[in-house]
C-alpha cells in the first residue's frame, strides 16, 4: 500500500469515528435512565439534549479550521481529530453527572469539528477525475459509523454497561491517531489528477455556492435529527419490551446501512451524471417519507426508515462532491469551513429539537412533520441548482457561456 492510500485510509477511518462518536448518546440515553436514572434522570428528553453543546460546538468549531490547518499543517490537525476525539469519548464514560457529560460530549464534538473541512479537502484532492466514487466510498465509511453506533452501543450497553459504549471506542480512536501520528505526512496536492481546475463562470459558480449554503442548514438538522431519532423511534414503534436494547440497535443498523451503500452507488452515479440529475430524485422522495414514517406503526417503519436513510444519506455525497466541481483547490477548505459551520448549526438544533418536543408530545411524529417541512428546502435547493454537462466534461467551461 502507497503512502498516500494509507493516508486514505485513516481519512475514511475518520469518517468513521466522527460519525459514530456523535451518535453514541442516542442510544446510550436508554441505557442510561435504565442503569443510572438517579444521575442523570429517568426521562428520555431531558438527557438526549445534554448533547446539545456536542453538537453546537461540531458546528462551530468548522469555522476556524481552514485557519487552523494553515498554521499547523493538515496533518497534524487530523491527529488532534484522532486524540481529542478519542479522549473526549473515553471520558464521557467517567462522569456522574449531567454537567460533566454535556462537558465531555461538548469537547469531543469540538475536536470532531477538526475532520469534515479537513479530511473531506484532503480527499477529494486525492481523487483526482474519480471524485464522486471516492467520495461515495467515503460516505460508506462515514454510515458505517452512522449504522455501528446503535447496534455496538446497545450491544456494550447491555453487557457492559453504557460506561463502557463511550471508552471502548474512544480508546480504539486514540490508538488509531497514534498509529496516524506515525506515518509521514503525504502530500495529497500531487494525487488531483494532470488536468487543470477549469474557469467556470463567477454566475454559475455563486448560483452554486448559494444552494450549496442553504443546503447545509437543512440537511445538517434533517440528517442529525433522524440518525438521533432513530433508535427511539425502533423503540416505540416495533420494540417496546424491556431488555430489547440490542434490538433495537440491530434494527437501528439495518435502516442506516442501507443509507450507506446508497452512498456508494450514488457516488458511482456522480461519475457519468451530472449533479442534479441525481440529487433532484432523492430530494423529491424525502419529504412524503418523513411524513410516512410520521403516522406508520409496526413492521412497515423498517423499509420506511430504510428508503428515507437512502434519500438523506445519498444527498450527502452529492453534496460533497459539489464543492469539488465547483470550487477551485486553494479555496476548498475555507468552503467546507463555512458550509459545515452553517450545516452543523443546523445540526445542533437537532438534540433539542427531538428531545423538547419528544417530551412535549410524548412521542416522535411532531417531530417528523417538522424534519419533513425542512426537507422541502432541500427540494428547491435541488431544483435550484445547476444542470452543466460541463461537470463531467470539465475542459468545455472553457467555451460555456456564463448563465
Amino acid at each position: 500500500m502507497s503512502p498516500a492510500t494509507r493516508q486514505i485510509a485513516f481519512i475514511n477511518a475518520a469518517h468513521t469515528a466522527t460519525h459514530y462518536c456523535l451518535l453514541i448518546l442516542a442510544t446510550a440515553v436508554l441505557g442510561m435512565v435504565a442503569q443510572d436514572g438517579g444521575a442523570f434522570g429517568h426521562d428520555y428528553g431531558p438527557v438526549m439534549a445534554l448533547g446539545t453543546a456536542m453538537f453546537a460546538l461540531y458546528g462551530v468549531g468548522a469555522l476556524p479550521m481552514g485557519w487552523l490547518a494553515a498554521r499547523f499543517g493538515r496533518k497534524r490537525m487530523m491527529v488532534a481529530f484522532f486524540l481529542g476525539t478519542g479522549a473526549g469519548m473515553a471520558g464521557a464514560g467517567f462522569v456522574s453527572s449531567p454537567f460533566w457529560l454535556a462537558a465531555m460530549l461538548g469537547a469531543m464534538g469540538a475536536f470532531a469539528a477538526i475532520y469534515h473541512p479537513i479530511g473531506t479537502a484532503m480527499l477529494v484532492e486525492a481523487a483526482g477525475d474519480k471524485v464522486g466514487r471516492a467520495v461515495g466510498l467515503n460516505g460508506v465509511f462515514g454510515n458505517l459509523g452512522v449504522a455501528t453506533a446503535p447496534v455496538a452501543t446497545a450491544m456494550i450497553a447491555q453487557a457492559a454497561g453504557w460506561r463502557w459504549a463511550f471508552i471502548l471506542p474512544g480508546a480504539l480512536c486514540v490508538l488509531v491517531g497514534l498509529a496516524y501520528a506515525r506515518l509521514p505526512e503525504v502530500s495529497t496536492a500531487s494525487h488531483a489528477g494532470a488536468r487543470p481546475f477549469p474557469a467556470i463562470p463567477r454566475a454559475v459558480v455563486r448560483r452554486a455556492v448559494v444552494v450549496l449554503l442553504a443546503i447545509a442548514a437543512a440537511s445538517g438538522l434533517v440528517f442529525n435529527a433522524f440518525t438521533l431519532l432513530l433508535p427511539k423511534l425502533m423503540e416505540e414503534r416495533l420494540a417496546t419490551a424491556p431488555g430489547l436494547l440490542p434490538v433495537i440497535g440491530a434494527l437501528a443498523f439495518a435502516a442506516t446501512l442501507c443509507g450507506g451503500l446508497t452512498q456508494f452507488t450514488v457516488g458511482r452515479m456522480i461519475d457519468r451524471l451530472t449533479l442534479r440529475r441525481v440529487f433532484l430524485p432523492l430530494a423529491v422522495a424525502q419529504m412524503p417519507l418523513m411524513l410516512a414514517l410520521s403516522f406508520a406503526q409496526g413492521p412497515v417503519i423498517l423499509p420506511l426508515a430504510a428508503a428515507l436513510a437512502a434519500s438523506i444519506f445519498g444527498q450527502v455525497t452529492v453534496n460533497e462532491t459539489m464543492t469539488a466541481r465547483y470550487i477551485a483547490p486553494p479555496l476548498r477548505v475555507k468552503l467546507y469551513s463555512i458550509r459545515f459551520f452553517i450545516g452543523f448549526m443546523g445540526a445542533a438544533a437537532a438534540a433539542p429539537l427531538v428531545g423538547l418536543l419528544h417530551e412535549a408530545t410524548g412521542g416522535l411524529a411532531a417531530t417528523l412533520v417538522v424534519l419533513g417541512l425542512v426537507s422541502a428546502v432541500t427540494l428547491v435547493c435541488a431544483l435550484f441548482f445547476p444542470d452543466r454537462e460541463e461537470e463531467l466534461k470539465p475542459e468545455l467551461w472553457n467555451v460555456a457561456p456564463a448563465e
